[in-house]
């Protein structure tokens, strides 16, 4: 671990109700509850690991997603953008992270008819590709380009297909490099990066999280991660196939920002 950290990483307890998780693109399974809360506490220490101080909010057990942060916010370096949950079921978990986020950040909210979930947001330098989904509407994309624009970034609708959010089928391995499945969304859209390819008979793994020089990576697409590897990049492996039987992933899981 750095002897000063600057990172923080906002994560909270898995739900004793994450069996009643909200579900768009997968079947209902089985959730372990107790195996699901056993992978979220190595998740945290990969975090500590890669030089995060944690912040760990309590469960509750009236919110079943409430385990995936990712979606109540975005942390820009300059404010947070505090979504509006496509899921009025989500609604109730934005006031624990934004209270958590205020020692932090500025706050801007997205309003009503406005909807975002965070995990269809994906920032790439001042880039920012917001996922047109079953969760973010035109209205909510809009307001967060008002929102960010007098700070000089970008920002771009982009289609999703087949998928839940945006960052189920790409994410940033660096500011210009890119982690992708062309299947769930259109490639032609994230021009002037250099995009690696998940491997084809592992659909799910465009889900990776950049911890500074660390990709945090799910254990179960070996496939994928050595073709991170194969480029130089330092790879975490972290089991959570519990989380993703709630359509989670490594992003889902906490909002990783510098102070």
């Amino acid at each position: 671990m750095k002897a000063e950290t600057r990172l923080i990483a906002i994560i909270r307890d898995v739900s004793a109700a994450l069996e009643r998780c909200e579900l768009t693109h997968i079947a209902r399974t089985p959730i372990d509850v107790s195996r699901a809360r056993a992978q979220h506490d190595v998740y945290e220490r990969c975090l500590i690991e890669a030089g995060c101080r944690v912040e760990r909010l309590a469960a509750d057990a009236t919110m079943p997603d409430s385990v995936f942060v990712e979606d109540i916010a975005v942390v820009f370096r300059e404010l947070a953008l505090i979504s509006r949950p496509g899921a009025e079921s989500r609604r109730e978990e934005t006031p624990a992270i934004a209270a958590a986020l205020g020692p932090y950040r500025t706050r801007r909210a997205i309003e009503t008819p406005g909807t975002v979930d965070g995990g269809d947001v994906l920032v790439a330098g001042r880039r920012v590709f917001a996922g047109r989904s079953s969760r973010t509407n035109a209205a909510g994309i809009d307001q967060m380009r008002q929102i960010l624009d007098p700070f000089g970034y970008t920002v771009q609708a982009v289609d999703v297909t087949t998928c839940l959010h945006l960052k189920s089928a790409v994410t940033a391995l660096a500011d210009d490099v890119l982690l992708m499945n062309r299947a769930w969304t259109a490639a032609r859209e994230f021009h002037g990066f250099t995009i690696v390819d998940v491997d084809p008979e592992e659909p799910f793994a465009a889900n990776a999280l950049r911890v500074e020089d660390i990709i945090v990576f799910p254990a179960a697409f070996s496939r994928t991660r050595e073709r991170l590897e194969a480029r130089g990049l330092r790879v975490r492996t972290v089991d959570v196939d519990e989380l993703a039987k709630a359509e989670g992933g490594v992003t889902c899981c906490s909002l990783v920002f510098e102070v």
